[in-house]
């Protein structure tokens, strides 16, 4: 399984981002062809109890490498990096990541 995986680091306007995220992004993202599942993941904390430069996690499951390089150039991934870019593309790392969890 591959996984698209998005982290965010904290916005300046925490209820904007967390407005356009739910309401416009994520819905634009569901509809990409060959997306298996999202996981959002909202970050409290760092792993030794301080505070972390990430504010939000984005995991997209994709079949395969081929599924996955296919749903890329589809119109509805486009509308979702376009949208991404124009309210964190600053503060978004994208990576993908082949899952061993299976």
């Amino acid at each position: 399984m591959i996984k698209l995986i998005a982290l965010y680091k904290e916005p300046k306007d925490k209820e904007k981002f967390d407005e356009h995220y739910f309401s416009i992004h994520v819905p634009i993202t569901k509809k990409i062809p060959g997306l298996l599942k999202m996981d959002v993941t909202k970050i409290i904390g760092s792993g030794m109890g301080g505070k972390s430069e990430y504010y939000l996690m984005c995991e997209m499951y994709y079949e395969n490498m081929q599924t996955f390089k296919a749903a890329m150039k589809t119109e509805e991934a486009k509308a979702s990096s376009k949208d991404l870019m124009s309210f964190a593309g600053d503060i978004v790392t994208l990576m993908i990541g082949e899952d061993h969890n299976e």
